[in-house]
């Protein structure tokens, strides 16, 4: 895989169209700067090409911009953004930097994949009661008990555009023991997929990759190049094994309300 022009068709397909959620030039008319996208519950600066002239300028637009959302949002950056120093400039605007991820990228073709392991099975997210399966896992997963906006917002997805968005849970029987999601960038190469989160009982036991190589052959069925994730550092040696590659680092970059 060519990594250099995976990286520029994805800075070219997803980035500047806002993760395929619309988004906006704060700028009408001009050359962007920085690119967003503005949600009820969510909102995000997804795209930004800064210099050293104007960086601090267009850093204080934006968050004079946010500041009647009364919302956390994230500045997405990612290690190849310019000026070189924007995570330092971002820093001193007031925002406070997550745990920063691995953008990993695998053509679909050149990937290895998995099957559950005996005993599990898969099972699509369609309804409320999928997604407070999903929920249920993540709370327990990532232990912070903080996705219950995160499922509203994705079943009201699954309500409004199920072409874009697929979800889906490991059952062990009737218990639910992980789950993950993926969106579907239509008109781009790339596929994408998120969460991937298994109750500590039941890791190491394959279910990770099963799930990813689920995700993967509903991209490869769409019609997809590439699939794309944002990997945390104890799922990023799992999916280099597979057949991922990194591309880039990046880091949400969180302003409080």
């Amino acid at each position: 895989m060519n990594i250099d022009a995976v990286l520029a068709a994805f800075d070219e397909q997803l980035r500047r169209t806002g993760e395929g959620e619309g988004a906006e030039n704060p700028e009408p008319g001009r050359a962007p700067r920085v690119l967003n996208t503005v949600k009820p519950e969510w909102a995000a600066v997804t795209w930004s090409r800064l210099d050293e002239q104007d960086a601090d300028e267009v850093i204080a637009a934006q968050i004079g911009r946010m500041a009647g959302l009364n919302l956390d949002w994230e500045w997405k950056y990612y290690s190849y953004d310019t000026p070189a120093d924007l995570p330092t400039r971002l820093r001193a605007a007031g925002f406070v930097d997550e745990e920063p991820e691995s953008l990993m990228v695998a053509a679909l073709d050149e990937l290895d994949l998995f099957d559950p392991p005996e005993g599990v099975r898969i099972d699509p997210v369609t309804d409320a009661a999928g997604v407070d399966r999903m929920v249920a896992v993540h709370d327990l997963a990532f232990g912070d008990g903080s996705h219950r906006a995160w499922g509203d917002a994705l079943l009201r997805q699954l309500q409004t555009a199920p072409d874009e968005v697929a979800a889906f849970v490991v059952m062990a029987g009737d218990e639910p023991v992980s789950a993950g999601r993926m969106n579907f960038h239509e008109g781009s190469d790339f596929a994408s997929i998120w969460g991937g989160g298994t109750v500590p009982q039941w890791r190491r036991k394959g279910i990770f990759r099963a799930l990813v190589s689920h995700r993967a052959r509903y991209a490869i069925d769409r019609g997809f190049r590439y699939l794309r994730v944002d990997a945390a550092p104890t799922s990023r040696p799992i999916l280099a094994r597979m057949g991922f590659h990194e591309i880039a680092s990046t880091v949400p970059f969180i302003h409080h309300a």
